[in-house]
């Protein structure tokens, strides 16, 4: 039986390294060889010991990772939707295929929701297997570790400037420059807003006005809300987009928007305290959690991805083969990095 590697994460703060058998696709799936796979936060969650979604079960022999890209390389019976050697980014949902929020490709949403590297094998791994419809396209002018970086993270970042009218008029301000935020930036500035960032750390602040930030604010050194009124002549921020999962900065996004205006929340977050009346109702802001995006809107992300030559691989700040897979997660987890990626060739 052919094998291959696979990470796995048998218990807190461990990453180990398995061969094992090389999936065959079933009935509707395809098996796609992996050629960048990006870590993520929620990663580091499950290397902490900590369960993502509760109703996954034993987590600690899954394979890992939800932001790849790679080559269809078999085919299951009654597949129609893509060929052998096609080029393809994967959606990250199952669903059931029939609900209302399948149907209209928002699958993340779906009663019976299942995330690739949770509920079932990632792709930190030579090979995955998944349904054909989670099967993207991409574009032949796209790199595949751009392409990895243009799920999670822009498709994420894209969906939420849109729905917060993010646009050229605009100010943004985006809390929390790590990945997530930085791909905020990314997309921000390529739909030619004006924008601002608010970090502790210095060097994700640096790398952020390298790549077109407006303003950077440390805010362990100024008050974030008093700077923010003072650059946008005392309204405050038109878009706020959130994403760092601590009190602070869930209580600065909605402090600093402009009173009418919009605060997407993109980082995880639990036991938050805010004073809606005062923070958001009486602001009138509207505010909305951001997380995914449709499927449907796949051509869209990557066709504005290569128009604006948004440089998404700038965030993707170290490279590794999957044999170290240990050294990027302990890399990845101490913060003194942006993303990090699985890459194969």
């Amino acid at each position: 039986m052919e094998k291959m590697r696979a990470v796995k994460i048998p218990c807190e703060n461990k990453i180990e390294l398995h061969q094992v058998p090389v999936p065959e696709p079933k009935e509707g799936w395809v098996r796609i060889k992996l050629m960048a796979s990006a870590l993520c936060r929620s990663d580091l969650y499950r290397f902490h010991g900590e369960k993502v979604f509760s109703d996954t079960g034993d987590e600690s022999f899954i394979t890992p990772g939800h932001e790849p890209c790679g080559i269809v390389e078999k085919l299951g019976d009654n597949v129609n939707k893509v060929k052998v050697g096609d080029r393809v980014a994967i959606y990250l949902a199952i669903g059931c295929g029939s609900c209302e929020h399948c149907l209209s490709g928002n699958t993340v949403l779906c009663r019976e929701f299942k995330c690739i590297g949770f509920a079932l094998d990632g792709a930190h791994a030579d090979y995955i297997v998944v349904p054909q419809e989670c099967c993207l396209p991409l574009p032949e002018k796209m790199d595949f570790v751009t392409g990895a970086l243009s799920t999670d993270v822009a498709g994420t970042l894209y969906t939420a400037c849109r729905r917060i009218g993010v646009n050229a008029a605009k100010t943004v301000t985006i809390f929390g420059v790590g990945p997530m935020g930085m791909g905020g930036l990314l997309i921000a500035k390529g739909l030619g807003a004006k924008v601002i960032v608010s970090d502790i750390n210095e060097g994700r602040l640096k790398l952020a006005e390298e790549l077109g930030a407006d303003h950077a604010i440390n805010s362990m050194e100024l008050d974030v809300q008093k700077t923010i009124l003072e650059l946008t002549d005392g309204k405050g921020s038109d878009c706020v987009i959130c994403c760092s999962g601590n009190n602070t900065a869930y209580n600065s996004a909605l402090n600093c928007a402009k009173k009418g205006g919009s605060v997407a929340f993109i980082a995880e977050a639990h036991n938050i305290t805010i004073d809606p009346s005062a923070q958001f109702v009486n602001k009138r802001l509207n505010v909305m959690g951001c997380w995914y995006f449709n499927n449907s809107d796949w051509n869209e992300i990557t066709k504005f991805i290569l128009d604006k030559k948004i440089p998404l691989k700038k965030i993707a700040t170290k490279l590794y083969d999957l044999d170290d897979a240990d050294e990027a997660f302990r890399l990845f987890d101490s913060g003194k990095t942006q993303k990090v990626v699985f890459v194969w060739e």
